[in-house]
């Protein structure tokens, strides 16, 4: 976020790796640096359970329509072996 001179505060969503609902908690506690809202990191467990790395698309494809131009979020997703992947999304129109 930094290389891109966003901080957590630039941030309207995030959509994170859907296997646990507290590791999901603390992550966006520590991006955003206040406990997040549903609205700021929504979960699709509850509907899915545990998706995996896809779990994260799953929660942007369903939670995205509500953004307006010029907001930021962040997909993130990992999976075996410590491997990452990361995201930024800014809608545009």
């Amino acid at each position: 976020a930094e290389s891109l001179g966003l901080s957590g505060s630039d941030l309207r969503r995030l959509w994170l790796h859907q296997a646990n609902t507290g590791m999901n908690r603390l992550i966006a506690q520590k991006v955003l640096g206040h406990e997040a809202c549903e609205d700021e990191s929504p979960t699709v467990l509850d509907t899915y359970a545990n998706t995996s790395s896809a779990g994260s698309i799953i929660a942007f494809h369903k939670h995205n329509e509500d953004l307006t131009a010029g907001d930021v979020g962040l997909i993130c997703s990992f999976g075996a072996g410590y491997s990452a992947g990361s995201v930024f999304v800014r809608k545009v129109a």
